[in-house]
């Protein structure tokens, strides 16, 4: 459900910005702070198809895991893992978005949005893949450090409004969805979604759709835009035209703060 290998998704890549101290910003300061080994607030919300999911039980941190592919065994779940099912549609966006629609009210603290199989992204391919417990250690750096939003992804991708450069079209690809081939509409779903002219240049800080997002950072948002968001999704349901794809170059955009459109469209 990602945006391609490790190694074909770095062709059109920068490294990520390395995690800074921003306690200040956080309204609640210290209540947000993970220490003693305990997560207050945190929750993970797992979009799975077919991957393997025992890296659950060595990451240790409660999860909502939407199943959008064969039956799981509850009984190989850790405790703390909620699982339910959801059509296979829209990609990982269909699946965070009805995530935040239904739970809007009540939301933790801290929600980590990440794929099924979030490993492959998260270090640079020359690099050894991370662990469950570097990434639950690295949550918690981020918890600690106050940060409102972060992406995951050892990288972060700069493109234009029609997502390029991308690897979309690669052979090794083909016939995977039917979007392939096609360009991504980043700029039509940013005028769709905020109701503004898109920017000229996009930065991707999410680009694989693993990231971390403060409470205050997705209710900043009214109810209806996520609902407007997944509308705009379920209207493409198997990625035709790429939505889904272009939501993963979005996703700091929807979680800007921003009580209109875009926050920031400098920073988009």
């Amino acid at each position: 459900m990602g945006t391609g290998t490790r190694a074909g998704t770095a062709m059109c890549a920068e490294p990520a910005e390395p995690a800074r101290p921003a306690a200040a910003e956080h309204p609640g300061g210290a209540d947000a702070t993970a220490s003693g080994g305990q997560t207050p607030g945190l929750r993970l919300v797992v979009a799975r198809y077919r991957e393997d999911l025992s890296w659950l039980r060595e990451l240790g941190l409660p999860a909502q895991v939407y199943n959008k592919g064969p039956e799981l065994d509850p009984a190989a779940l850790p405790p703390g893992v909620a699982v339910q099912a959801l059509p296979n549609t829209g990609r990982e966006a269909h699946t965070y978005l009805t995530h935040i629609v239904r739970h809007y009210d009540a939301l933790p603290e801290w929600t980590a949005f990440l794929q099924g199989n979030p490993f492959a992204h998260l270090a640079p391919p020359e690099e050894p893949a991370v662990t469950p417990e570097a990434l639950r250690a690295r949550l918690l750096q981020l918890i600690a450090a106050g940060r409102p939003f972060a992406g995951l992804a050892w990288f972060r991708l700069r493109c234009d409004g029609l997502g390029r450069p991308h690897d979309l079209a690669d052979p090794a690809k083909e016939g995977r969805w039917l979007g392939w081939g096609k360009d991504i509409p980043v700029a039509a779903v940013f005028e769709k979604l905020f109701g503004q002219g898109a920017p000229r240049e996009f930065i991707a800080r999410a680009p694989t759709g693993n990231m971390l997002v403060r409470r205050d950072r997705i209710l900043a948002r009214p109810l209806d835009f996520y609902r407007r968001a997944l509308d705009l999704v379920l209207a493409d349901p198997d990625d035709a035209e790429n939505t889904g794809h272009a939501f993963e170059r979005l996703w700091q955009a929807v979680f800007s703060g921003g009580t209109g459109a875009a926050a920031r469209p400098a920073s988009i």
